[in-house]
């Protein structure tokens, strides 16, 4: 299962290659002198112009100063061309006696050494090429900086060409990571994490690295995929494959082994509370008991609607009804889109209704969830619920205690009229045929004066006015 994904992300690395490459061109720094070489006919005159005003850049004498401008024309004029076989020499005359004379040595130079190591058969040859590669990427750094984006150039490379330096590759991705942060490219992150994993699994990194590693990757991928959606088609895939390698770390006991004596230290460090959070929540933790202390301590330190709501929730699995009361009436409050509050107010009716048996107020929460959604059926089955739930509690004769039921069926009924969902609709014939069961016999109905249609006021806590119904 490891070397699949291990496999997937060598692909995918691959992929990237080729948009890295566009936006390496694109971004470059200094291609001021692009186009300033592209004739053959060159004279001492220009070249010691170019020496009188910028000497460093192009050599160090007049004489290297002439070559290095004969050997830029003649490489870029053969690149252009894209005839790189004939464009090699000239280029590396041109990178030994001026590096300083144009970014393009390094970024076109890139091109050519890789297009000498694919031709290269002998093995000792082919490992040199990899070293050139990687002094061209270092010089770069040297002359013209971004640091931190042309490590990850070299990390790509480096991964491509020499895929087991997995110690070199991680350490330089890391270092580009570092410097780059928000602003680091997805096949750098891909690499960075997959040779990780590879050293956890060797035991040369704890387990601890591969999941604060993960964690502020995942951030970074998802400032991207939120800002850059231009780049969604590089990031989406280097998470899916992240993810694939990260679930075997992923365990509960990893992530509370890890994070559990940091937050006895910091309980209050709002960054830390997040990520534990998080990454709990991401991995189907949320039993754990420092999942509901950190989140606690978050919601009271930044509350928010979505941390109310996740309080309430999690106190509702604890039987703690009261206290997840409070929190989803916090959520009720915080919210500002009305399905939102819609979803908390249920929930609160619900709890209200089926564990503190508190009718009415549960009535209140389902009639305020209605009046958010009055084409949703859902409060008045609840509210039929209770009705019926309630009916002999509220009655003291054989006509009383069968009352409420009338009630209840007005409550399915208009459930069936406002929402034309199925499983409303399903659900309502349902309640409808099995309450109507409970209604009055004509002889009770006789006995206590009452005809059909008549209207009738259930009293107790329903206090509501209804149409007098035989059972069938």
């Amino acid at each position: 299962m490891k070397t699949m994904k291990v496999i997937s992300a060598i692909a995918l690395v691959a992929l990237f290659v080729s948009a890295a490459s566009a936006m390496e061109t694109k971004n470059a720094l200094d291609l001021g002198h692009m186009d300033y070489f592209n004739h053959t006919e060159l004279n001492e005159a220009i070249a010691g112009y170019l020496i009188q005003n910028t000497p460093p850049r192009f050599g160090e004498t007049p004489e290297d100063s002439i070559q290095c401008v004969r050997n830029l024309s003649l490489y870029t004029e053969y690149y252009n061309q894209r005839n790189f076989t004939l464009a090699y020499e000239p280029w590396r005359e041109a990178l030994f006696l001026c590096p300083q004379s144009s970014q393009n040595l390094f970024i076109r130079g890139v091109v050519l050494v890789k297009m000498k190591y694919n031709e290269e058969t002998d093995p000792i040859r082919r490992d040199a090429y990899v070293d050139t590669l990687m002094m061209i990427h270092d010089k770069r750094i040297e002359y013209f900086g971004r640091e931190g984006f042309v490590l990850g150039r070299k990390a790509v490379d480096l991964y491509q060409l020499r895929p087991n330096n997995i110690q070199e590759i991680y350490e330089i991705t890391t270092r580009s990571i570092e410097i780059e942060g928000n602003s680091s490219q997805a096949d750098v992150l891909l690499i960075n994490f997959q040779t990780l994993v590879r050293l956890a699994d060797a035991g040369l990194k704890p387990v601890d690295q591969v999941l604060l590693s993960y964690d502020k990757i995942m951030d970074i991928i998802d400032f991207n995929l939120v800002n850059n959606p231009d780049d969604r088609r590089l990031f989406e895939p280097a998470k899916d494959n992240i993810d694939n390698m990260f679930e075997p770390f992923a365990t509960c006991e990893n992530i509370v082994s890890l994070f559990e004596p940091r937050f006895e230290r910091n309980p209050e460090d709002t960054e830390l509370l997040e990520r534990i959070t998080s990454m709990l929540s991401n991995s189907n933790c949320t039993d754990e008991r420092l999942f509901y202390q950190a989140t606690k301590n978050l919601h009271r330190l930044k509350p928010t609607a979505e941390s109310a709501f996740l309080m309430g929730r999690l106190e509702n699995n604890s039987q703690r009804f009261n206290q997840a009361v409070e929190y989803f009436e916090q959520a009720v409050k915080l919210y500002t889109d009305d399905r939102d509050k819609f979803r908390a107010l249920m929930l609160l009716a619900d709890i209200s209704f089926r564990n503190l048996r508190q009718f009415s107020q549960a009535r209140t929460y389902a009639l305020q969830a209605s009046a958010l959604d009055p084409e949703n059926g859902r409060p008045y089955i609840l509210i039929g619920e209770m009705y019926a739930a309630s009916a002999s509690a509220c009655g003291n004769d054989d006509l009383t205690k069968r009352v409420a039921y009338w009630a209840a069926v007005d409550k399915f009924r208009q459930a069936r009229n406002v929402d034309q969902e199925e499983i409303i609709q399903e659900r309502a014939n349902q309640l409808i045929s099995t309450y109507t069961q409970y209604f009055p016999d004509r002889e009770l109905l006789f006995f206590h004066g009452l005809d059909d249609g008549d209207t009738y006021r259930v009293q107790c806590w329903i206090n509501e006015t209804t149409r007098v119904r035989a059972r069938p």
